[in-house]
């Protein structure tokens, strides 16, 4: 009876380490080198998988606005401000690129988008979007976060939270 009990102490004690151990290498793997992009900075890159595997890079949107929207499934915002995405990117397809960047697993996020009709990039990572999260200037981790960028690379508007109509139709006529 002596053994089962060491064995699971000796268990619970190393998937305690175990657990520590990934949340501060985690943690630390996802700190952003200086304070993130600002208004009026240059685009910082990216480079994420899509739903098919296929990397994208940031620097395939250049010559367009950019409005590049950080999301996962299981936050309520993020989802219900998608369709106004989407409508912004069929009303604006030669002016504006719009890429979804998912922190999330790519079956959800496939199943999702195809259920509401999404037809933008969506991109998918873990702790990769969250570092990119933060280099584009949100280094709370929040979601949903949405950043505008001009034509020409440069960072217009950052909005933490859910992205109303009126909010993203003044940006677009600003700055499209």
């Amino acid at each position: 009876m002596r053994t089962p009990v060491v064995l699971a102490i000796v268990a619970s004690f190393g998937l305690l380490l175990g657990t520590t151990a990934a949340w501060w290498l985690g943690a630390q793997s996802v700190e952003p080198s200086g304070r993130g992009a600002s208004v009026g900075d240059p685009r910082p890159g990216f480079r994420h998988a899509d739903l098919n595997g296929q990397w994208v890079e940031a620097e395939a949107f250049d010559g367009r606005a950019l409005l590049v929207n950080f999301w996962a499934t299981w936050c309520a915002p993020c989802r219900r401000e998608m369709p106004l995405l989407q409508q912004a990117s069929e009303r604006y397809p030669e002016q504006l690129a719009v890429v979804g960047i998912a922190f999330d697993e790519p079956v959800p996020v496939s199943e999702y988008v195809s259920e509401i009709g999404v037809s933008y990039p969506i991109l998918v990572g873990g702790d990769d979007v969250m570092a990119t999260q933060a280099a584009w200037g949100n280094t709370s981790g929040g979601l949903p976060f949405t950043v505008l960028v001009d034509r020409s690379g440069i960072v217009r508007w950052q909005h933490l939270g859910e992205v109303k109509a009126d909010e993203l139709a003044e940006q677009l006529a600003a700055w499209l």
